[in-house]
Formats: structure tokens, sequence, C-alpha cells
């Protein structure tokens, strides 16, 4: 079993425009449930064109995933679907003097994976988008239930409004 949906390419075999589908085989979505902590990873592909330019290649395309993950409230499964675009740039990584020395990335850099030799790692990438497209907080069917019956309050009852509505409501002890 592979540790990561690794698909290395050489940077001097990527062809400008070139299209790659990248399906995850039971092992590599096994791998990568577990390292994303998934209940299950039924399905994962990618399409990808790529266009080097220079030392940087852009991957752009679609990531499609079928998987359940785990409700935060009760644990049960919540199954969902992921269809999402996505643009990656691969850029070499940045020379610096000092080896701790912080790189800061602003929002248009949020999709940048830097590599170091003559090689990117497409589907480490992809499996990392994956990453970023599912839901934080996944909640199934019958976690409002359980919250409820635990006492804990909504958005709309622990509101600053719902304490003052509560306080109009009182008799004045004056």
């Amino acid at each position: 079993m592979t540790d990561r949906f690794a698909h290395h390419l050489r940077l001097d075999q990527i062809r400008d425009g070139e299209r790659i589908d990248l399906v995850a085989d039971d092992s590599e979505r096994r791998a990568i449930a577990d390292r994303l902590n998934l209940m299950a990873l039924d399905r994962l592909d990618a399409h990808v064109t790529l266009s080097p330019s220079g030392g940087v290649v852009r991957a752009e395309g679609r990531i499609a995933a079928t998987l359940e993950q785990s409700c935060v409230v009760t644990n049960d499964p919540v199954a969902s679907h992921v269809d999402e675009p996505f643009a990656i740039l691969f850029m070499p990584e940045p020379q610096s003097g000092a080896p701790d020395d912080e790189i800061e990335l602003g929002e248009q850099d949020c999709d940048v994976v830097f590599y170091d030799g003559g090689a990117i790692d497409l589907g480490t990438a992809i499996a990392d988008t994956l990453a970023l497209c599912l839901d934080p907080y996944p909640r199934s069917a019958s976690a409002d239930a359980a919250l409820r019956e635990a006492g804990v309050l909504t958005e709309e009852q622990a509101s600053p409004f719902a304490a003052l509505a509560a306080l109009q409501g009182r008799p004045d002890s004056d």
C-alpha cells in the first residue's frame, strides 16, 4: 500500500497542453482516507492540463471525489461529493541564505506547491487539494437533535438579541 497518491512527473518530459487523467486505485484511496481522517473514499479522480513555462508548471483541471466524513457531533457517516475546479502552480523551492527564513504567501499564492529537483508530484498535490475541498465541520441529519438533547443552544438562541428578548419578557422588580 502506498502512503500517498504519488504521481511524479519529470519537468523535462512535460509538454505544453498535456492532459493527464489520474484515478486513485483502492490502496491509494485507503491511504488518502487514512491521511485525511475520512471514513471512506470511494472515488478520487482528477483531470489535469499542464502548462510549463521555465521552471514553473501550471496545472489546471477538475477534481472529483465521493467520500464519507465523520459527523462532528454524532460520529455518524456523512456522505459527500466533491466536484471542484482547481489551479496549482508548481514552482522551484525558493533559494535563501538562511534555512529558517519564512516565506510570506499572499492570497493569490495559496495554490503554490514548491518542488525541489527535476520533478513535481501531481498526485500528492491533488490529494492536498481534496483536503482543502472537505467540509471542516460535517454534520449528519441527527446532529441538531443530539445537540438539543445535550443542552447546546443554537446561534439564534445564544445571540445577544435572544438575551434582550428574554429580558423584555421579565416583570420589573421596582
